[in-house]
């Protein structure tokens, strides 16, 4: 096959003295028998997405190695003597289970403190919330976590937080990637000066659960805790380190432990994908309910920022819940616990993302509370809080079952979370009730809002050309009808634009760019198309909602709403 000038270019310069001969070896290897993988491995540089840097591991500027992810640290240090001149500057490094995770973290603790950097390096994995917690509790101006979150195992990653302890917005984002780019691989600085760098455990992590257990507990009863019958797993990931000595400092004792993923492991040998979004992930864990008659399963994501739960319902079988159900179970929670506390005054706020339910909207009003909408990733929801100062955050969430409560920690935070489920749970035992039931009360007072992702995996380079043209077909002829209802609002995050497509008026949106699309429907329903900006695939978000007037009409109506979302996905073609 003809491999292009630029992709040759780049293969040579990965060639030459700069890079150590085992990453020249790989190269010519992928050159003599390897073509399409030299290809996909050099056609572009690795960017920032919404979840920062991730990739597949591998020699090439499209791979995660100790090169890219050095060149990305020289050009931070850069950035960051820049930013904060005659300062001591510090910065802290965490990393998950996944394969070179401990030796890429110290790859870039070496090269921090090679730029005179003050490094404290976690001397062991650690879930990524930890990592946003450590940063403010240490007073420093920069985090990186080494991760791919739920990737496939052969993906790592690296995500950089600020001083704020969320992670780069604007204009951060855009003078590190400039400073990035505009160095060669011979300018990093690898010479590591270990007098700089400190290893950190046992101190954050008992700050880190103390602050859990104040943020995420809400008076619930001894009585209560011992009561609530828990399934856990880690899915082979980091919340095994800290998730079980949280549970019992805060006093919950019947925890079950799904024993065969204890073990953080980055092959993830029991589980096809270790996404708590995927409903396979928790199959030993709800075999581990059905044994030991659980009222509850949760389990973590590699880098613990991200649960998936399961309750029973009103029949008594376990039910997985998805991101946007947790999300507004978990808001009203926290809303009325605010409202007992007489603490909701108008001057409280709760966080979402432009792709998840609606109806966390109609939570916050119901409690007097602004919701304030953004971006899809966690970073945005930080970043209200920075700009908000005058504001008190409750807490936020996004479809992607990713939650934050307070703002102690301003990441998405599966060990609070897992702790204020529990706290949901335990309660509403205690009163006779069940999560389920919680939840379906929200749906007769809230509306009943249902949601459906669906993921097209296009990878490589032609995968990234045929995302990029659907999107262009998706601009270029909107769609004016959908389900026959007709499209009256297209919402287009790339122009800023919001065009009523029935009178053509046009508004400007004052929200920061992002190659997303979003069609509004005279019936309330709402599709929103989005590239990933972390894997290979393009997502659309469909929300359709109608009223519910009573519990016992929940099936009837949930099978309206189910399959108008089948016939909305027939009518666009994605199945």
């Amino acid at each position: 096959m003809e491999i292009k000038k630029h992709i040759l270019d780049a293969v040579n310069e990965w060639l030459t003295p700069t890079f150590d001969s085992e990453t020249q070896e790989a190269v010519k290897t992928m050159m003599s028998s390897s073509p399409k993988e030299l290809e996909e491995s050099f056609y572009k540089n690795l960017e920032f997405g919404t979840g920062g840097m991730r990739g597949v591991m591998g020699a090439g500027n499209n791979r995660i190695n100790k090169y890219t992810l050095g060149k990305s640290t020289q050009g931070l240090s850069d950035y960051l003597h820049k930013s904060f001149p005659d300062q001591t500057i510090k910065a802290v490094i965490a990393y998950d289970c996944r394969k070179n995770s401990d030796t890429l973290a110290k790859t870039v603790a070496d090269v921090f403190s090679a730029n005179g950097i003050e490094v404290y390096l976690f001397s062991d994995l650690r879930p990524t919330p930890e990592l946003s917690f450590a940063l403010k509790y240490l007073g420093c101006q920069c985090g990186i976590v080494l991760t791919a979150s739920h990737n496939p195992p052969e993906y790592n990653g690296y995500k950089v937080y600020w001083e704020d302890g969320g992670q780069i917005v604007p204009p951060q984002d855009e003078g590190i990637i400039n400073t990035i780019e505009k160095l060669n691989y011979n300018q990093i600085k690898f010479g590591a000066n270990e007098d700089l760098i400190h290893y950190v455990d046992t101190e954050i992590d008992q700050a880190f659960i103390k602050s859990t257990i104040e943020n995420a507990s809400f008076g619930t009863s001894a009585e209560a805790k011992k009561n609530l019958n828990i399934v856990f797993t880690s899915l082979h990931g980091t919340s095994i380190t800290l998730v079980p000595d949280t549970f019992a400092q805060a006093g919950y004792p019947n925890v079950n432990i799904v024993e065969e993923q204890r073990v953080p492991n980055g092959n993830f040998p029991t589980v096809k994908s270790p996404n708590p979004e995927e409903p396979e992930a928790l199959t030993m864990a709800l075999a581990l309910a059905e044994k030991t008659n659980a009222d509850i399963v949760i389990g973590t994501d590699p880098d613990c920022d991200r649960l998936g739960v399961a309750v029973r319902n009103n029949e008594g079988k376990m039910t997985l819940l998805n991101g946007n159900q947790t999300m507004i179970l978990m808001t009203a929670f926290l809303l009325e616990q605010w409202k007992k506390a007489g603490k909701i005054n108008g001057k409280q706020f709760v966080g979402s993302t432009i792709v998840s339910t609606p109806m966390m909207m109609e939570l916050a009003t119901n409690y007097n509370v602004e919701c304030k909408i953004g971006l899809t990733g966690f970073k945005w929801i930080a970043k209200m809080i920075k700009d908000f100062p005058e504001l008190e955050f409750i807490g936020g969430g996004e479809e992607s079952f990713g939650f934050m409560v307070g703002d102690a920690v301003r990441d998405k935070d599966a060990v609070a979370a897992t702790l204020l489920v529990c706290e949901l749970a335990a309660q509403a035992k205690a009163n006779g009730s069940t999560v389920y039931k919680e939840l379906l009360q929200l749906y007769v007072e809230n509306g009943f809002y249902k949601e459906h992702l669906i993921s097209l995996t296009k990878k490589g380079m032609d995968g990234l050309e045929q995302i990029n043209q659907m999107m262009i077909d998706l601009r270029k002829n909107p769609l004016k009808e959908i389900n026959g209802q007709r499209v009256i609002m297209l919402e287009d995050y790339q122009s800023s634009i919001a065009k009523n497509l029935l009178t053509g008026e046009e508004t400007k949106m004052d929200i920061p760019k992002s190659n997303v699309l979003i069609y509004y429907t005279e019936d309330g329903s709402k599709i929103c198309a989005r590239p990933s900006g972390t894997e290979p695939k393009i997502k659309f978000y469909i929300s359709v909602n109608t009223q519910l007037d009573s519990v016992e009409n929940f099936t009837e109506v949930e099978t309206i709403l189910n399959n108008k979302i089948k016939n909305i996905i027939a009518a666009m073609q994605l199945s």
